[in-house]
């Protein structure tokens, strides 16, 4: 059972991140984010990039602590950490590089 364990903890890491990735993103434009700098950039974009950059972290260290044995659920188990790396790469980086925030004009 501890296999489903490992199984499933990239994917509900993923939904965390996509979560909080998203939810940084209405907030930070609700609140004027922005337009409020910081020494990296904005701290929309900083509070955004950080959260994404702490979950890919987690997740390479979800894949470094999964068994590494030839069988299936292992097998299984390694797959499914490499779809939790990939889907957080893919499916975040565009509210990352585009914010869809209103400009005040």
């Amino acid at each position: 059972m501890r296999w489903l364990v490992f199984f499933l903890a990239p994917l509900i890491l993923w939904a965390g991140a996509f979560s909080a990735v998203y939810g940084l993103h209405g907030l930070g434009c609700a609140w004027g984010w922005p337009f409020v700098a910081t020494p990296l950039g904005s701290l929309h974009v900083v509070g955004m990039v950080a959260v994404w950059l702490a979950a890919l972290g987690l997740h390479f260290i979800l894949l470094r602590a999964a068994p590494r044995g030839p069988a299936l659920t292992d097998r299984l188990v390694r797959l499914a950490g490499w779809i939790g790396i990939w889907s957080t790469l893919l499916t975040l980086w565009p509210v990352l590089l585009v914010s869809s925030c209103d400009i005040p004009v």
